[in-house]
C-alpha cells in the first residue's frame, strides 16, 4: 500500500479497475483534439464532455463542502447562542484569522465539538510529522481531516449504500491509494449481499450481487474477527472475492461495520498493489469508515425479484410482542440498552408474555422494564447466556442448547434451573425463550430412560373394567405394534413357550387367586419368530372392600442374563476339565522329577571323601523345575560332582533336565576334563534338546591327590569352607548351555585339605526377589561359616536358614574331605 498522503489521480466512480472509462477523456488529448482541429467535430464534442464533466465535479465538491460548512455554522449558533447571520460572520472572520478555508475552519469547528471517533483518529494522525504534511495531499482533494468530514458528510446524506460506496472511494479511500470498495449486508442467514460497490465493472458487481451463508471469502473472513482482514496479497490467502481476477496480487481489508453492538455488514477495500503493514491511524480511519457504512446498511433491504432495492423497515417491537404471546414457552422481548457512546451495556426486558415462568418464582411484574444483567447478573457468568444473546444481536446468527443451566440471585441465594434456550433477531429486538425442565417430566424420562436400559415394560389391567395400560417398552419386548393391542394376563400360555406352561400357571393363581405378588420366568415367543427369555413380576391392588380390581407390574427382558448363564456354566465345565488336566500332568512332571531326583539320598562314600546330597522341590507343583546333582564314582577312580538348572518350569524342563543328566554320566566314562565335558554338553543341549538352555557347575575329584578340576557353564560358583572361613571360588569363564552350537568352557584346580567343605548349589538355595544376587550370596557365606560336627547337619543347616523367596526348585551337595587311611 502506497503512503496514505502520496498523490494519487482521482478516479471516476464508475470507472472499472482495468482503466478509465469511456467517459474519462484526459485533458491533455482534449487540449490536443482543440489544438489539431478546432473545427473537428470529434474534438468539440471531446471538449465539451472534459468541460462538463469538471463542473460536475466542481458542484459535487462544492455541494460536499456546503454541507460541512453549514453544520459548523449549526454548532457556533448553538454554541454562541446567536443567529445563522451572526454565525455565517464569526466563522468568516475567524477562518480569516486562523488562515485556513472556510471548509478546513468548518471541519475544526467540527472535531472540537463532536469528540467523535473521526475527531479523535483525525487529531492522532495530524500529531505525526506526516500527518502535518498537507503538501502530500493531492491537488485539490483538501487536507485529510476535510476529506474525511466530507467523506462522513456525504455517506449520511446518501440515500442508499450505493451513493455510500462511491463518496468513500472518492473522499476517502482513493488518497489512500485503494481503487475500489464494496460494502455487504449481512442476513439474518448469515448470507452477504452486496450493497453498494465503487471501482468494479457493472457486470462484476452483478456476478458478486449474493454470497451464500457459508462460503468462505474475504468478507466472511472480516466478520470472524472483530479485528477485521488485513490482506497483504489476496493470491497468497486462495480466498475467492469480488474483482479477484483484476487485482490478483493486491491488498486488500474487510472490516465488520456496526454499530452499537450489532453488526450490519462488512467494508471490503481493494488496492492494486501488495499491501504492507498499516499504521494504527490507518487502521482507525477503516474502521470509522466501517462505522459510516453501518449507518446506511441498519436500514438496508435486499432487492426483490423486480430488482427493486427498497429501504427495509424494522419490525415493530408491538409484532414481536404479539410473537410471544402467541407461544406457549416462556419468552422475553429485549431491546438493545445503549451507553451515552453508543455502546451496547446491556438488554432492557421489554415484554414477557403470559407463559414466563421465572426461575426464582419472581412475578412477570418485576421482570418486565428490567435491565437483563439486573435481573439476572449470573447469566454473564458461568451459563454466558448473556454473551450469546449479544453475538445473536451482532450477527443475527440464531442461538439453540439444550440443557442450559441458568441461576438466578434472590437474596444472594444462588437458585439454579436447567432450560432448553432459543434465541433469534427480530429486526432490532431479540426475542429470548427458554423451557424450564419440569421436575415431573424429568423424572419421568427418567424412568423412561432407565426401562430402556433396563429392558423392562411396565403395565397395568383392570379386572374391573378390563383396560389394560402398557407403555412402549412392553410393545418392543414382546415385538408387536402399538396398534394391535396389549395381551391380557389370562392369555400369557398362549404366548410362552408350551414347556413353561406350569410355572405360568403357578404364576396365575398365586396372583389372582391367592392374591400375592407373584414372579415366574418363561420364554416368550414372539411374532416374528425371536424366543426371549422374560421374566414377570406382578402384584395385586385390592380395592376397600378387599376385592381384586387391578394387578399391575413389570416384564423384563432377561435374555443376555441367562444366555450369560450358560455360557458361565460351559465355561465352568470346561475350566473344571482342564484343571483336571493340569493336576494329571503337574502329578506325572512332579513323579517323574522325583524318580530321577529324589528329596533325599543316602551319602555318597568315597575313598577320602564325604559326599551329601539335599534336593528341595518346589512346594507349587505347577512351578516343578530343571534343578538337578549328580555325585558318581567314575571307572576311573574319580567322582563326579555336578549341578545344574534348567530354564523354565514343568514336564519340559523336567525332560530335558534327564537329558542332560544322563548324558553327563555318559560323557564323563571317556576320561574327559570338566571344560571338556561341559562343551560337549552344550552341543546336547543346542542341538539335542530343542535348543534349551541350562547352567552347570561340573568337577572331578582325586581322592589321591585331594585336588577339584572343576568348570562352569554360568553357574554361580562353589563355596570352598575351611576351619572357620567361607568364599567363593575364582568366577572363572564360562557361558550357559545351549546358548551358541560350540563354546569352549576354562577348568580351574583346586587344593583340598582334610576337614575342608565344598558346598555346589543353585539359585533356588539364594535368591530373592528384593536384593541382588551379591547380597544373597554374603548371606549364605555368614551362614556356611558355622560347621555342624556331621555333613548331613550343615546341610540341613543351610536349607532351614535359607532366605529364598523364589518358590523355586533347590539342589545342595556337600563334599567333605576325610582322612584317607593307608593299606
Amino acid at each position: 500500500m502506497s503512503n496514505p498522503h502520496q498523490p494519487a489521480e482521482p478516479r471516476h466512480a464508475d470507472a472499472a479497475p482495468g482503466g478509465p472509462s469511456g467517459d474519462d477523456v484526459p485533458a491533455a488529448d482534449v487540449n490536443a483534439a482543440d489544438t489539431q482541429g478546432q473545427s473537428s467535430p470529434v474534438g468539440r464534442l471531446a471538449a465539451t464532455v472534459e468541460r462538463l464533466r469538471r463542473e460536475v465535479q466542481a458542484a459535487q465538491a462544492e455541494a460536499d463542502g456546503r454541507a460541512v460548512i453549514e453544520l459548523a455554522k449549526g454548532i457556533l449558533v448553538e454554541r454562541l447562542g446567536c443567529g445563522p447571520a451572526q454565525a455565517a460572520l464569526q466563522l468568516a472572520e475567524l477562518t480569516e484569522q486562523a488562515g485556513l478555508t472556510p471548509l478546513e475552519f468548518a471541519v475544526e469547528v467540527i472535531n472540537q465539538a463532536a469528540r467523535d471517533r473521526l475527531s479523535e483518529m483525525t487529531t492522532a494522525l495530524l500529531a505525526t510529522p506526516a500527518g502535518r504534511d498537507d503538501t502530500d495531499d493531492p491537488p485539490g482533494s483538501g487536507s485529510f481531516a476535510v476529506r474525511l468530514r466530507t467523506a462522513e458528510s456525504a455517506a449520511l446524506a446518501a440515500h442508499d449504500a450505493q451513493a455510500v460506496a462511491d463518496s468513500l472511494l472518492e473522499h476517502a479511500l482513493t488518497p489512500l491509494g485503494a481503487e475500489a470498495v464494496a460494502i455487504w449486508a449481512l442476513g439474518a442467514d448469515g448470507s452477504l449481499t452486496l450493497a453498494g460497490s465503487a471501482g468494479f465493472s457493472v457486470g462484476e458487481a452483478a456476478r458478486w450481487r449474493y454470497v451464500p451463508p457459508g462460503v468462505v471469502t474475504v468478507a466472511r473472513r472480516g466478520l470472524d474477527d472483530r479485528a477485521g482482514q488485513w490482506i497483504g496479497c489476496l493470491s497468497q490467502t486462495g480466498l475467492p472475492s469480488i474483482g479477484r481476477h483484476h487485482h490478483p496480487d493486491g491488498g486488500r481489508v474487510a472490516v465488520p461495520a456496526g454499530t452499537g453492538g450489532r453488526i450490519h455488514g462488512v467494508l471490503e477495500i481493494v488496492w492494486p498493489t501488495p499491501l504492507e503493514a498499516q499504521p494504527p491511524q490507518i487502521v482507525r480511519q477503516v474502521e470509522a469508515l466501517a462505522e459510516l457504512c453501518a449507518h446506511t446498511l441498519g436500514t438496508f433491504a435486499p432487492p426483490h425479484g423486480d430488482g427493486d432495492a427498497r429501504p427495509g423497515i424494522l419490525p415493530a417491537v408491538a409484532e414481536l410482542m404479539d410473537l410471544a404471546d402467541g407461544l406457549h414457552d416462556p419468552a422475553l422481548v429485549l431491546v438493545p440498552h445503549l451507553d451515552a457512546t453508543g455502546e451496547l451495556v446491556d438488554f432492557r426486558i421489554h415484554h414477557v408474555n403470559s407463559r414466563f415462568l421465572d426461575p426464582a418464582g419472581r412475578p412477570r411484574g418485576v421482570v418486565n422494564g428490567a435491565l437483563l444483567l439486573e435481573t439476572y447478573p449470573m447469566a454473564a457468568g458461568e451459563s454466558e447466556l448473556f454473551e450469546q444473546i449479544e453475538r445473536v444481536y451482532a450477527t443475527g446468527e440464531p442461538f439453540r442448547a439444550r440443557r442450559m443451566r441458568l441461576t438466578s440471585l434472590v437474596e444472594d441465594v444462588p437458585l439454579a434451573a436447567v432450560a432448553d434456550i432459543n434465541i433469534t433477531r427480530h429486526g432490532g429486538s431479540v426475542l429470548l425463550i427458554w423451557r424450564i425442565e419440569d421436575e415431573t417430566a424429568r423424572l419421568a424420562s427418567l424412568l423412561q430412560h432407565a426401562q430402556r436400559l433396563g429392558r423392562i415394560g411396565g403395565f397395568e389391567e383392570n379386572l374391573v373394567t378390563g383396560e389394560i395400560t402398557w407403555n412402549g417398552q412392553l410393545y418392543s419386548l414382546y415385538g408387536k405394534p402399538s396398534v394391535s393391542g396389549p395381551v391380557p394376563l389370562e392369555d400369557l400360555p398362549a404366548h410362552a413357550h408350551p414347556d413353561d406352561a406350569v410355572a405360568i400357571g403357578r404364576f396365575l393363581r398365586t396372583l389372582l387367586h391367592h392374591r400375592r405378588s407373584a414372579s415366574a420366568a418363561f420364554r416368550l415367543q414372539r411374532p416374528d419368530g425371536v424366543t426371549r427369555h422374560i421374566r414377570v413380576v406382578a402384584e395385586p391392588v385390592l380395592d376397600s372392600d378387599g376385592r381384586l380390581f387391578v394387578v399391575r407390574g413389570a416384564y423384563q427382558d432377561i435374555s443376555a442374563h441367562h444366555w450369560t448363564e450358560v455360557a458361565l456354566a460351559a465355561t465352568r465345565d470346561q475350566l473344571a476339565h482342564s484343571e483336571q488336566q493340569a493336576s494329571e500332568r503337574d502329578r506325572l512332571t512332579l513323579q517323574l522329577q522325583h524318580a530321577i531326583m529324589p528329596p533325599a539320598q543316602a551319602p555318597l562314600e568315597a575313598p577320602g571323601l564325604r559326599v551329601a546330597v539335599r534336593y528341595r522341590p518346589a512346594e507349587t507343583q505347577h512351578l516343578v523345575g530343571g534343578d538337578w546333582y549328580d555325585a558318581v564314582v567314575l571307572p576311573s577312580g574319580l567322582v563326579l560332582l555336578c549341578v545344574g538348572d534348567v530354564a523354565g518350569h514343568g514336564i519340559e524342563a523336567a525332560t530335558s533336565m534327564v537329558v542332560l543328566r544322563n548324558a553327563l554320566r555318559g560323557l564323563a566314562v571317556t576320561g574327559a576334563g570338566p571344560g571338556q565335558l561341559l562343551a560337549w554338553l552344550n552341543m546336547v543341549a543346542h542341538h539335542l534338546t530343542g535348543s534349551v538352555t541350562a547352567t552347570a557347575v561340573c568337577g572331578l575329584y582325586d581322592p589321591h591327590r585331594h585336588t577339584l578340576r572343576w568348570a562352569r557353564a554360568g553357574h554361580l560358583p562353589p563355596v570352598l569352607v575351611r576351619a572357620a572361613e567361607a568364599s567363593p571360588l575364582p568366577l572363572i569363564k564360562g557361558l550357559l548351555l545351549g546358548a551358541l552350537p560350540e563354546a569352549t568352557y576354562e577348568e580351574h584346580e583346586l587344593q583340598l585339605a582334610v576337614d575342608d567343605t565344598l558346598l555346589m548349589y543353585t539359585d533356588g538355595l539364594i535368591e530373592r526377589r528384593d536384593r541382588s544376587v551379591e547380597e544373597s550370596l554374603a548371606q549364605l557365606l555368614t551362614a556356611a561359616r558355622t560347621v555342624p560336627p556331621t555333613l548331613d547337619q550343615q546341610l540341613d543347616r543351610l536349607l532351614t536358614y535359607s532366605k529364598s523367596d523364589t518358590d523355586d526348585d533347590t539342589c545342595l551337595v556337600g563334599v567333605r574331605v576325610a582322612q584317607v587311611l593307608a593299606d
